[in-house]
């Protein structure tokens, strides 16, 4: 049973215990309500008491039952609800850490709550592509507003219980209780043992001065905002209903919107993706229990952009750092940047001055190596040439401790020849941060073929600790996310040769969802970067086609916003994309010489060409093992590519489409004379899956 029942006195404490955040799993329902019954049925019983066990009330549904018969099986939450408020006696919520979901539908099915500072409350639903679905959208307005409860219903963000608790004319909680929490739940109970009649949600109204003008400007709002996912707008009306309805239909308004958007390809998506992340944190060969390495210093090796990102993630840990440099000048801007970063953060009021002092008080700065001596791990994150990541890790070898991580922010170089240049390559791992590493969420964890599984466990910890997103890569030329991007990006060049403009394909694939499109992100990372990844291809792989134009724009200088021009022009201090007649002329000139009579490409082709050159090459690097899983793909495109969150991804928007139907296209484009026939040979494993009639997932 995942819940407990004990008496204190005359009052019955019914306790979840559903370890990690007591979700309301079957049994956990069926727990309550066989508690309820019997604090029902014993006289000595004035009051109860619904608390959680551990660091959590209750995070709400059990994640780990999404999609089985036991998530539905009866007692429902929505049952037990109904047990709640038809119970003859007093049941108070006693709420504290993590009160969220279905949790605080439960607790506000209560007669009264009571709560610690410190609780974070929150109705998410909408972040998977719903709404609640336990009388969330219509006992919130009654207990804190029309206004209040809808910015939290639409935002799925966490409140602190002592915010909502100061809400002028709140009724969500009883009173805040300081120190012990059930102690006081239990007193609090005993005082209103004999109250009657009990107080329930459901009989309360919800009053607005201009409900129905209101309204109208958060759905005017909310829909500007929202264009790609039907879930918030879709929110407002449920909670519209609360106003606008008796409490009972205003249930039945929101379980047919739950029931509703459940079936909607966005809501499987975020719910992909909601899943595809916390699956990502499992790595079948490294046990959970595996004892970590303690990282207590990190020395960071390069103070340019990246490393002074690098750097900023575990100063707002409360890591110390130690940053190395060849200058002193290199030094002096590495830091100025970063106290530009916080001093901008401070302005705007996301973060306190002692906050940031406490954050430059751990950094530390060196020209010498052996001040690297006595940290824990070493990041490198110097240029992205092999002679020269050879000689920072050979130098780091002969001074850095026995037992200390050493890490390289390499973005395509072989993570295995770098471990070699060590006489320690159990302790060699990627860690390849993406810019700006101070905000981008994900990190590529590369796993060498010698690098130990307790320093992949403590990097993957470490990761979590400053607030990455971890995804688990092995060892391949561009690693997940950029050998995959490079597809995308030939692709885009082969569109301009057939008759696109840069603005026309970026256009196309902003219009999908993409953050930007791919000549866009071009400009914003830097032309040159591909270039110089470019000219090993043509070495390496001489026989592998690409298009020249983005060689020719390079070749003119246009590296993108850094040197104020690149597929596009920009104006001094401004960011906007302004298309570029020079470019246009250059692409056309380029396209005349290769003999390609211009066509009229469409949206979907555009589209699609981009999409399923990931697709296809996401598929080769999952068979080869260099990814666990699809779902660890979608993470990567979603974290760190600006791939569109209500598509789920590209390997989930594969399986949207049907495999049998990415084949299809993949083949139409193979017979395109200017592409790449080779390459859109559908992959073993995505030609298998079609042929079955099977799914990535």
């Amino acid at each position: 049973m995942s819940a407990s029942y004990e008496v204190r006195g005359e009052v019955a404490v019914i306790t979840l215990d559903n370890p990690p955040v007591n979700g309301l799993g079957h049994a956990t329902r069926l727990g309550i309500t066989q508690g309820l019954a019997r604090a029902e049925d014993d006289a000595a019983v004035k009051a109860i008491v619904i608390t959680g066990a551990g660091k959590a009330f209750s995070g709400g549904a059990d994640i780990r039952e999404f999609g089985t018969p036991k998530a539905l099986a009866e007692p429902n939450l929505l049952s037990v609800i109904l047990a709640l408020e038809a119970c003859s006696k007093p049941i108070v919520a006693a709420i504290h850490s993590v009160c969220m979901g279905g949790g605080l539908e439960l607790s506000m099915g209560c007669h009264y709550r009571v709560a610690a500072p410190g609780t974070q409350v929150a109705l998410p639903e909408v972040k998977l592509g719903l709404v609640p679905g336990a009388g969330g959208t219509q006992r919130l307005p009654r207990l804190i507003g029309l206004e209040n409860a809808l910015n939290m219903i639409v935002s799925g963000e966490t409140v602190k219980s002592e915010r909502l608790a100061a809400m002028p004319g709140q009724k969500l909680f009883d009173k805040l209780i300081e120190g012990d929490l059930l102690a006081g739940a239990i007193a609090f109970a005993s005082e209103v043992a004999d109250a009657r009649p009990l107080p329930l949600v459901r009989d309360l109204k919800v009053a607005h001065p201009n409900a129905d003008a209101y309204l109208q400007f958060a759905r005017n709002t909310v829909g500007a905002l929202s264009r790609n996912l039907p879930a918030p707008l879709r929110c407002v009306d449920a909670v519209a209903a609360s106003i606008q309805l008796p409490f009972d239909a205003g249930m039945k308004k929101e379980r047919e919107t739950f029931v509703a958007l459940m079936m909607t390809p966005e809501s499987k998506a975020l719910r992909h993706a909601f899943f595809a992340e916390r699956t990502a944190s499992k790595i079948p060969d490294v046990a959970a229990d595996t004892k970590l390495r303690d990282v207590k210093s990190v020395a960071i090796i390069g103070a340019g952009t990246m490393g002074g990102g690098i750097a900023m993630n575990f100063l707002n840990a409360g890591i110390p750092v130690v940053m190395l440099e060849t200058k002193q000048e290199a030094l002096d801007r590495g830091v100025a940047t970063i106290r530009k970063n916080y001093e901008a953060q401070v302005k705007k009021g996301k973060l306190k001055q002692d906050k940031y002092e406490e954050r430059m008080a751990l950094l530390r700065t060196t020209l010498s190596y052996a001040d690297l001596k006595d940290a824990d791990m070493a990041i490198e994150a110097v240029f992205e040439d092999f002679a020269v990541k050879e000689q920072v890790f050979k130098q780091l070898d002969a001074v850095m401790k026995p037992g200390a991580i050493l890490a390289t922010n390499t973005s395509t170089l072989d993570v295995d020849k770098i471990a070699a240049c060590t006489k320690r390559p159990e302790d060699v791992i990627g860690t390849h941060f993406f810019s700006p590493a101070n905000v981008m969420k994900l990190l590529e964890v590369v796993r060498g073929a010698k690098t130990a599984k307790d320093v992949l466990a403590t990097v993957m910890a470490l990761g979590k600790k400053i607030r990455k997103t971890c995804v688990v890569s092995g060892v391949c030329d561009g690693f997940i996310g950029n050998r995959m991007i490079e597809q995308y990006s030939r692709q885009a060049g082969f569109l301009l040769e057939e008759g696109c403009t840069p603005a026309q394909v970026d256009k196309a694939a902003e219009k999908f969802g993409f953050a930007m499109g791919p000549f866009r992100m071009g400009d914003l990372a830097g032309n040159d970067v591909g270039w110089y990844i470019r000219k090993r291809r043509y070495v390496e792989k001489p026989n592998l086609r690409y298009s020249k134009t983005a060689d020719l724009l390079c070749e003119l200088g246009r590296f993108g916003q850094k040197t104020g021009a690149g597929w596009y022009d920009y104006k001094p201090g401004r960011r906007d994309a302004i298309p570029s007649a020079l470019v246009d002329d250059m692409i056309a000139k380029h396209r005349a010489e290769l003999g390609i009579a211009p066509r009229k490409i469409g949206d979907d082709e555009i589209v699609h060409r981009l999409v399923y050159a990931l697709v296809n090459e996401g598929a080769k690097i999952v068979e080869e093992g260099i990814a666990l899983r699809a779902s660890d793909i979608d993470v990567i495109y979603l974290t760190g590519y600006g791939f569109p969150l209500h598509r789920g991804g590209p390997m989930c928007y594969a399986d949207t489409v049907g495999l049998f139907n990415v084949v299809q296209a993949m083949r139409r484009f193979a017979r395109n004379p200017h592409d790449d026939a080779a390459f859109w040979e559908p992959a073993p494993l995505l030609a298998r899956l079609a042929a079955d009639g099977k799914t990535f997932s």
